[in-house]
């Protein structure tokens, strides 16, 4: 059977498809990157902003007017909303969040046990989805309550996996030739509060280190709660990427509040001086929501001064959208949608320029890329572009495909979104 597997979302949903992939080729099926071509299509949906509901129906219309034969759909927004979903044209089932790790058993009526072998090497997904980059879940759900989610809603408590599951996905990827690994979850700073023997993630990241040969290893969002200054000792080991992603949502304590955020602006700026004074070089992005209820002008302009003494390395911006069955949606003070949009813009500049002014202290040095992909020139070889271990986009001119390698490059030009590089053979 033929399968092409697509989703829409975070990086969580992200190493869910890829957990589906080695469990599809394990069983002997054959991945595509066209749903033309596709025996089963499986997308997995997100519900996060109204926004991402919409793509998510229309990444399931698109795959049947491509012809896919049949398509599952399972993720956050077809668990909030199963009834829309089964209703669109060429879905055959509906697989909730509570049942989504035993997606490909339940498709292919195969015993649970039956994955329960050494696990494949990892391999990219073919298509959109390549990714050098392997997406390693290691926690699902969230017990915060902010009030504007809807992920708690769609997938449940919080729950860690266990360090010896998440070291056999790690090194399943390193043997499928994975330079980086990324450890996600929905609230990823909460693992192992839930396996008793009073772990922290602190563990589990220095168990992947200490077990794996990973070159590269990359958290994702991390709650500014769950953090404290020794946290950041991890940093010594140079193969832990110097990037930090850190949810603020509003630099206004008044607004902080009415989202049931566990931080105020004083605790936040007191994680990220730690973070800069024990990390050199250290990158730290965040997510900013504008036009939540109640936001009045004074909280705007609050939350707009203190993002922009924070000096991110840049960010997400979010028009707040309400999403049913949270408080906030409930909440009084809903404010119009050209001032949310007014404010986005806004917040958007700031971050902008802040993130310019980061990457500006590294024009002229030489850091280590990986390279995510290769295209192919007439005359000059190859176009590649990658990440740094802090985060920075860099595009680069080489004679040979060096795609899912670690270069040093020069950083020789700035640009609107990263730097032009100069490879260094020797430096």
């Amino acid at each position: 059977m033929k399968v092409y597997l697509d989703t829409v979302g975070c990086r969580l949903n992200q190493s869910e498809i890829e957990a589906y992939a080695r469990q599809f080729r394990l069983a002997g099926h054959e991945l595509v990157s066209d749903p033309r071509t596709a025996d089963l299509a499986v997308i997995n949906t997100c519900a996060v902003t109204a926004e991402a509901a919409s793509d998510s129906r229309q990444k399931i219309r698109q795959v049947q007017r491509m012809g896919a034969s049949r398509t599952v759909v399972t993720g956050c927004w077809s668990t909030l909303e199963p009834g829309a979903a089964s209703a669109l044209p060429g879905v055959s089932r509906v697989i909730a969040n509570p049942d989504k790790d035993r997606l490909v058993p339940l498709l292919l009526e195969l015993p649970e046990h039956a994955f329960d072998l050494e696990p494949v090497e990892r391999q990219p997904l073919p298509g959109l989805r390549m990714r050098t980059r392997a997406f390693i879940k290691a926690q699902d759900g969230c017990d915060n309550r902010c009030t504007f989610c809807v992920t708690t809603l769609a997938r449940g408590p919080g729950r860690s996996r266990p360090i010896a599951e998440v070291i056999a996905d790690v090194q399943a990827a390193v043997q499928g030739g994975a330079q980086e690994a990324v450890l996600t979850g929905v609230h990823l700073g909460s693992w192992g509060k839930d396996l008793g023997e009073n772990l922290h993630l602190r563990h589990l990241v220095q168990a992947v280190l200490r077990e794996t040969d990973l070159p590269r290893l990359r958290l994702s969002s991390l709650e500014p709660w769950d953090l404290d200054a020794g946290f950041f000792e991890l940093w010594q080991d140079a193969r832990l990427c110097r990037h930090l992603h850190l949810p603020l949502q509003s630099g206004s304590a008044a607004t902080l509040r009415r989202m049931a955020r566990k931080t105020t602006p004083r605790d936040f700026a007191r994680i990220m001086s730690a973070a800069r004074s024990l990390v050199t070089d250290m990158a730290i992005t965040t997510d900013i929501i504008v036009g939540f209820p109640g936001e009045s002008e004074a909280e705007f302009q609050e939350s707009l001064d203190f993002v922009q003494a924070m000096s991110f390395a840049g960010g997400h911006v979010f028009t707040y959208s309400a999403r049913e069955g949270t408080a906030a949606a409930r909440m009084p003070g809903q404010i119009p949608l050209a001032v949310r949009k007014q404010r986005n813009a806004l917040m958007r500049a700031v971050l902008a320029e802040s993130a310019a002014a980061y990457r500006s202290a590294f024009s002229g040095r030489v850091l280590e890329v990986l390279w995510e992909s290769a295209t192919a020139l007439h005359a000059d070889g190859w176009q590649l572009s990658g990440l740094t271990g802090n985060y920075l986009r860099v595009s680069a001119l080489a004679p040979q495909r060096l795609w899912n390698q670690i270069t040093p490059v020069r950083l020789t030009e700035q640009r609107a979104d990263g730097f032009w590089g100069r490879l260094q053979l020797t430096d």
